[in-house]
């Protein structure tokens, strides 16, 4: 080889090696929280607000087949509080006897998961703002904007994602 032929190989720019990681590193993140923002819709169950009475199924297989998914048994939400399912985004509430709600988990300030529910306000731990069980509109701030309802049914004794 002559000294002609070898020519040297221009690697890419810092700006460019450092513009692609941050292009993959954003897509990643979007990816992965994008799906909370998708529900929406009226989360009251009945038009009287109660449940329908009856015994309802248990697994969750049976609840796929039946349109939804089994988040719990109305006798694990207390009434005037609620309880969070993180893996499911959603806080369900009985803000009164037999009327169940449900709202997005994710703090409308800064989209902290909230946490704790009780005497009818749900909690955010990250700077303390405060939602009503009842609608999810704010009672304390720093949150400005209610959470976001999700549909929920009742079927029987089983509370189900719609």
């Amino acid at each position: 080889m002559t000294s002609e032929s070898l020519q040297p190989v221009s690697a890419p720019a810092r700006r460019t090696v450092v513009a692609a990681v941050g292009a993959a590193g954003l897509a990643v993140a979007l990816t992965a929280c994008g799906s909370d923002d998708t529900s929406s819709g009226s989360s009251e169950v009945g038009s009287d607000g109660a449940s329908s009475g009856g015994t309802g199924g248990g697994d969750n297989a049976a609840a796929g087949a039946a349109g939804g998914t089994v988040l719990a048994k109305t006798a694990d939400i207390p009434e005037g509080g609620g309880k969070v399912f993180a893996d499911q985004g959603v806080v369900v509430t009985q803000p009164s006897a037999g009327t169940f709600k449900a709202f997005s988990s994710k703090c409308t300030h800064r989209g902290c998961a909230v946490k704790g529910i009780s005497d009818g306000v749900i909690n955010c731990p990250c700077h303390g703002s405060q939602f009503s069980a009842a609608d999810g509109s704010v009672k304390k701030g720093p949150a400005t904007s209610p959470l976001a309802a999700t549909r929920i049914t009742v079927d029987g004794d089983s509370i189900k994602l719609a």
